[in-house]
C-alpha cells in the first residue's frame, strides 16, 4: 500500500493545513492591529500638536519609519472610523488590503488626476502600480501599503501620448498577467515578448518560491531597434530592500536599443537625464 494513501498521512496533511491556515489568519489580524495601533498613536499625537496636523506629520512620520504616506493616512482612517477594534467589520478573518479598499475612504490624491506630459513618445517605460484588490499571495498583496495604487479601469482609461510608431516597456507581475492585456490594448500596443527580471532573493508563494518578474515588450506601428542588440532574456539582479524597485539595467536596454528615441516613464520615482518623468512620486 501506498505510505501516502494511509490515514495517518491524510491526518498529518489536514492537520499542516490547518496550521498554515492559522497562521494566515493570525497574521493577517496581526497587521490590521498594528496599524491600528499605529493609527492610534498618531491621532493622539494629533491631539497635543494641533499646529502639526495633517500632511507635515504624516510625512515625516512616512520619511522616518519607512512607510509611505498613504499609509500613515490609513492607519489613522482605520482608528478614526473604528475607535474600537471590535468595530472593525469581518473580526478576524479581515486583511488589512481589504480593510482599505472596501471599508475605508479612499485617499484623494490619484494619478488618474495628474495630468500627462504634452507632446507624442515613441519610447514608453511603464511600471503601474497595479491594484491587487484583496489578493495577498506570493508577497504582492502589500502594494497599497507603499503607493497610491490604481485599478485596471483607471489604467486603461489613461490617454497616453504615444506615437505612431513607438514601443512599451511594461512590468508586471505573475498574479496580474492575465488582467494586464486590457491595458495594452487600451494604450495602443500589442505585445511581442518579454524579459524576465531573476530577482535572486526570493518572496514565499502558495505554488512556488517566487523571485521573477515579468518585463513585457508591446509595440505599435513599427519600432524595431535602431541599434540591433541582442540581450539576454532574463535580467538576474537581485532586488533591493526598497519596494518595487526595478533593476537599473533596464535603461541601460533600452536606451542601446533606442538610442535617439524619445522617452517617457510612466509612474517614475525619480528623473533620469534625456528622459520625461511623470508619476505622483517625483
Amino acid at each position: 500500500m501506498n505510505e501516502l494513501t494511509q490515514a495517518w498521512y491524510e491526518e498529518l496533511v489536514e492537520e499542516c493545513k490547518a496550521i498554515i491556515t492559522e497562521a494566515v489568519f493570525t497574521s493577517r489580524w496581526a497587521l490590521v492591529e498594528g496599524y491600528w495601533n499605529l493609527g492610534k498613536r498618531i491621532r493622539d499625537e494629533y491631539a497635543t500638536r494641533k499646529e502639526l496636523y495633517g500632511k507635515k506629520i504624516a510625512q515625516g512620520l512616512a520619511e522616518s519609519i519607512g512607510v509611505s504616506e498613504r499609509t500613515i493616512n490609513y492607519a489613522v482612517s482605520a482608528y478614526e472610523k473604528y475607535p474600537d477594534l471590535g468595530l472593525i467589520p469581518e473580526g478576524k478573518n479581515i486583511s488589512w488590503n481589504k480593510l482599505i479598499t472596501k471599508y475605508l475612504p479612499q485617499p484623494k490624491d490619484n494619478k488618474a488626476d495628474i495630468p500627462l506630459p504634452e507632446g507624442k513618445f515613441n519610447v514608453i517605460y511603464a511600471d503601474p502600480p497595479w491594484n491587487y484588490g484583496d489578493k495577498l499571495i506570493e508577497g504582492y498583496g502589500a502594494a497599497e501599503h507603499h503607493y497610491t495604487t490604481m485599478t485596471i479601469d483607471e489604467l486603461c482609461n489613461m490617454k497616453v501620448p504615444v506615437a505612431d510608431n513607438a514601443i512599451l516597456f511594461l512590468w508586471v507581475t505573475s498574479p496580474l498577467l492575465d488582467e494586464c492585456w486590457p491595458v495594452i490594448k487600451s494604450w495602443g500596443f500589442e505585445y511581442k515578448t518579454s524579459f524576465v527580471w531573476d530577482k535572486v532573493k526570493h518572496n514565499m508563494g502558495h505554488y512556488n518560491s517566487v523571485r521573477h518578474e515579468f518585463l513585457l515588450v508591446c509595440t505599435k506601428g513599427s519600432m524595431l531597434p535602431e541599434v540591433p542588440t541582442l540581450f539576454d532574456s532574463v535580467i538576474t539582479e537581485e532586488r533591493s530592500n526598497t519596494h518595487s524597485q526595478k533593476p537599473q539595467k533596464v535603461y541601460e536596454i533600452i536606451e542601446t536599443l533606442y538610442p535617439n528615441g524619445k522617452y517617457l516613464e510612466l509612474f517614475a520615482r525619480s528623473t533620469r537625464d534625456r528622459w520625461i518623468s511623470w508619476g505622483d512620486e517625483i
